[in-house]
């Protein structure tokens, strides 16, 4: 419910997904077969509809799924009732509204109960493209003794090599929280084939900053540049010119006393801290060399 109320997340769901499909470069001439995985509560597969796209979405939330489910059925209600709203018109002699028409169409998105993390159980070639937001890097961690983040990307990116259609393309967004994780997808997903590279998003930007992972067959592909700040697109960031620089801070410099030691550590024994008693080696200087 967080995704769907919040116009925030809204926003930069569809923002994240509208240039994953920039990337997917699908044709135009025709509605693809798309793979939502981690679908959440279908606010990507509402774009993908808005672009004239067919898909599937999977996820390993059910609650999220009921979610997106509620939409689907709410605009298959919606259509059924301007298909009999038009057909009564028609029957009175009334003109149809293109507009309305058009946003009443039901939805070309169907769900599926899945966890990615044990493989796709789809037939092979059986997608033009596939899409995921905010989901593959949750494969990186185990929920379970029984489940190995490697084996579990392993899987998953082969079973996806099997469903794409060859020249077909996956765009996976995700977060990852070092590094290391960034390089342990790349490196499943070019083991079981995969060609491509990982297009980074504002790079210089904490909160703009995104990862693409984008998967093909073709071998001479080269992954393209990611967006920068001064491009326009995004959220705004800030240069390092336009923010205040703070002074360094001064180092303290000299060597506690035996009396400022004694003093502090009867401050915090006033405090009910646990200070070892004072000895004759309080405040004692060690040697610089041993």
């Amino acid at each position: 419910r967080k995704y769907d109320s919040s116009s925030r997340m809204v926003g930069i769901q569809r923002e994240i997904t509208e240039r994953a499909i920039e990337l997917l470069r699908l044709p135009g001439d025709r509605p693809g077969f798309v793979l939502d995985v981690g679908c959440g509560s279908g606010l990507s597969g509402q774009v993908l509809e808005e672009h004239g796209h067919v898909w599937v979405g999977c996820d390993v939330s059910r609650d999220m799924l009921d979610v997106a489910n509620e939409r689907i059925e709410s605009k298959l209600e919606d259509s059924k009732n301007s298909n009999q709203r038009d057909s009564k018109m028609n029957h009175d002699g009334g003109d149809d509204d293109e507009s309305d028409y058009e946003d009443t169409q039901p939805s070309t998105g169907d769900l599926m109960h899945h966890d990615m993390g044990t493989g796709l159980p789809f037939r092979s070639a059986t997608f033009d493209a596939c899409i995921s937001i905010s989901a593959l890097q949750w494969l990186c961690y185990s929920n379970a003794k029984n489940q190995f983040p490697k084996k579990r990307l392993i899987r998953f990116f082969s079973s996806l090599y099997q469903v794409l259609r060859r020249g077909g393309r996956a765009v996976l967004q995700f977060y990852p929280e070092t590094a290391e994780q960034a390089i342990l997808i790349s490196e499943c997903a070019a083991k079981v084939g995969f060609a491509g590279g990982i297009v980074v998003d504002y790079p210089n930007s904490a909160k703009a900053k995104k990862h693409y992972l984008v998967l093909t067959f073709d071998r001479n592909y080269k992954a393209p540049q990611g967006l920068a700040a001064a491009s326009g697109g995004g959220v705004r960031v800030d240069s390092a010119e336009q923010k205040k620089k703070r002074p360094p801070r001064k180092k303290k410099g000299g060597i506690k006393t035996k009396e400022w030691i004694v003093h502090k550590k009867e401050t915090q024994r006033k405090r009910g801290k646990n200070v070892r008693p004072d000895t004759k080696f309080t405040a004692r200087r060690r040697p610089t060399k041993f």
